[in-house]
């Protein structure tokens, strides 16, 4: 065992966000944590790394047992830059590596005798024993090949900690907990701003880990190809499943079915109890003079009733996210088209020759790297940018509806309420009954757009192209910021539209789900492959 909960509990606000965790975690296992937005995912990792204390219940960490845990924002000392964050975890060898130095300084003093001489020296081959025993001659290597990794830019290690994007700041944070080789990994989202390539690497890290790893994530294929245990958070409690996210997902559909079917057969038990105490009470009253004998057993009953342990209803279905595509109208037969596009930003070629077709119907999806220039050639469709050269068609039936990665960009100073209305031009009524749907209850419909999270401009937006005619629509990374739940929603609605779809998307689950043929880009090129995206690998031969 390296850590435990046992029966434990935290109170924020005005709620118990956990009321009943329990669960194990020993060496070798890697397990997800899983739930709905809200559900204490993130305050339970605080809970394990001893960030904060439970209000009841206890956590246990074996003797000895090191921590690692990424936060979803990571910090940093201030003034410290990146490489100042990637070296802390060495922060023992590196005070070795200074004495080491200290001391070959000093036998360099000419004034000292054969006797000082020996003894410094005895001292420095110590200190170089334990500073190779520990790993230090490895330790710039190691710092690289993470770096490398992550794919992190080769000027990242130079900059202020500070100066970096959330994305870049999330890579680091991620590196600094690999370089320090806990016993423990507690990792919040570490897949976000990852591209398909450091996702991939991370998982094959992740799967030969040595130690334990809790891990928090939104990507069903990275929980798929990492975890081998799920810790499932609904209502303050955990339930533990064997097994990956798949098979997570028809276990508790199981256990939800044979729970419901137990509840039914309860509730049927309960009214026959209750049927059968209320006749007796009706046959003793009846009798002149009234029987004992029957009152006696009708207590009887209702005390064996009151005794009986009641099974509480399972939630088939919670609230989630209402969301279906309208504007079904056909465009023509090519929707969009690109042929020979270049396009360069400063001196940075982006695109060389690209050519795409997408025609009616189609889901298209556009894979790469981080920066292959997949936005661009997005916004070049849209028109908000023009080529070097090359020619950008767009049918002229297309009515496109285009969701950017950031989910809103208009003003951060707008409710909610006035943004959606802004769009979509309906009475404030029913404007909030449709946002309702989007899980915009209450006051929240007035809350500023600059104080919501990505995953509430993410559907916020999802909520305005809802209401829009269009036969087509262009998706940037549209699962960003959403939970499972809503990932899983916004899939059965693409599934349901009738028009075409072209998204830009590092979610393999995503993609696997509703998208052939697929575009891979790189070094500017776009080459097309028929089929998903593990079609695509294969065919490319990553498999």
């Amino acid at each position: 065992m390296i850590i435990a909960a046992d029966r434990v509990g935290k109170h924020l606000e005005d709620r118990w966000v956990l009321s009943d965790v329990s669960f194990v975690v020993k060496r070798g296992e890697r397990v997800g944590l899983v739930g709905p937005n809200g559900s204490g995912k993130t305050t339970l990792l605080r809970l394990l790394a001893g960030e904060i204390a439970p209000d009841r219940g206890t956590v246990f960490l074996a003797k000895g047992a090191r921590i690692g845990y990424l936060e979803q924002v990571p910090q940093a000392d201030p003034g410290a830059t990146v490489m100042d964050v990637l070296r802390s975890p060495f922060a023992e060898l590196i005070d070795l590596e200074r004495k080491m130095e200290e001391l070959a300084n000093r036998m360099a003093d000419a004034t000292l005798d054969e006797k000082q001489m020996e003894q410094i020296l005895n001292r420095y081959q110590a200190c170089q024993e334990e500073f190779e025993k520990r790993g230090g001659y490895e330790m710039e290597a190691r710092i690289r090949r993470v770096v490398r990794g992550l794919r992190l830019p080769e000027d990242v290690p130079d900059r202020p900690f500070a100066d970096l994007s959330g994305g870049e700041k999330t890579k680091v944070g991620l590196a600094q907990v690999l370089l320090s080789e806990p016993d423990l990994l507690l990792l919040d989202e570490p897949t976000n701003h990852l591209d398909l390539s450091a996702l991939e690497w991370l998982e094959e890290l992740l799967s030969q880990w040595r130690g334990a790893v809790v891990v928090v994530s939104h990507d069903r294929y990275f929980l798929d190809r990492v975890v081998n245990r799920i810790i499932d958070l609904e209502d303050g409690r955990s339930t533990l499943y064997q097994g990956n996210y798949s098979h997570f997902v028809r276990e508790k559909e199981q256990r939800l079915l044979a729970e419901f079917q137990a509840y039914r057969e309860q509730q049927k038990k309960i009214k026959k109890m209750e049927e059968a105490i209320k006749r007796l009470r009706e046959w003793a009253n009846r009798s002149n003079p009234p029987s004992a004998g029957l009152h006696r057993r009708a207590s009887s009953m209702e005390k064996a009733l009151k005794r009986m342990e009641m099974l509480k209803r399972p939630v088939l279905e919670r609230k989630k996210m209402a969301l279906n595509f309208g504007g079904q109208e056909r465009s023509g037969e090519i929707v969009f088209r690109l042929e020979d596009i270049y396009k360069h930003y400063g001196r940075e070629p982006v695109l060389r020759g690209a050519n795409l077709v997408v025609r009616s119907g189609e889901r298209v999806a556009v894979v790469g790297k981080n920066g292959a220039g997949k936005s661009t050639l997005l916004r070049l469709l849209t028109g908000e940018i023009a080529p070097d050269r090359g020619e950008v068609y767009v049918g002229p039936s297309v009515k496109a509806g285009y969701l950017s990665q950031q989910g809103w960009e208009g003003d951060p100073d707008m409710t909610v309420l006035e943004a959606f209305r802004e769009e979509v031009p309906l009475d404030a009524g029913t404007a909030r009954q449709i946002l309702a749907r989007f899980l915009f209850y209450g006051h929240s419909v007035f809350r500023k757009i600059r104080d919501l999270s990505g995953g509430e401009r993410m559907r916020l937006r999802l909520a305005q192209l809802m209401h829009r005619e269009v036969n087509a629509l262009i998706l940037d990374e549209p699962t960003n910021h959403l939970d499972i739940d809503s990932r899983e929603v916004l899939e059965e609605a693409l599934r349901d539209f009738r028009g075409t779809i072209l998204a830009v998307s590092h979610d393999r689950y995503f993609l696997n789900q509703l998208f052939a043929p697929v575009y891979w880009l790189e070094n500017g090129i776009l080459t097309r492959f028929e089929g998903n995206y593990d079609e695509a690998r294969r065919k490319r031969g990553e498999w």
